[in-house]
């Protein structure tokens, strides 16, 4: 397993874990509390994390050489709360299927 792909990993992992810290500080802003703590300590986390997943998959496309398929849906999959693991998961079960 080459180095990109092990940060590609922990990124994708990270940036899940970050989604549901965020997605708790929203439910204490708008349902709980109203108090802005949780996001306010998340939502950064969460952003930078969400761009070193992004650098990740980049650097993942080119040392493990991803079709363009495959790294549109590793950029896209950043997008929705925790599909960043489905997708690790999917590429490090089926790493033939995402090979040009």
């Amino acid at each position: 397993m080459s180095a990109a792909l092990r940060w590609f990993r922990i990124a994708a992992v990270a940036e899940g874990i970050s989604w549901a810290g965020l997605l708790v500080g929203m439910f204490f802003k708008y349902v709980v509390v109203e108090n802005e703590i949780g996001v306010q300590v998340f939502g950064p986390i969460h952003g930078g994390i969400f761009l070193v997943y992004l650098v990740t998959v980049l650097a993942a496309w080119r040392v493990e050489r991803w079709s363009f398929t495959t790294t549109m849906l590793g950029l896209a999959s950043a997008v929705p709360p925790f599909m960043t693991i489905w997708f690790e998961r999917r590429v490090v079960r089926e790493p033939a299927a995402v090979a040009q």
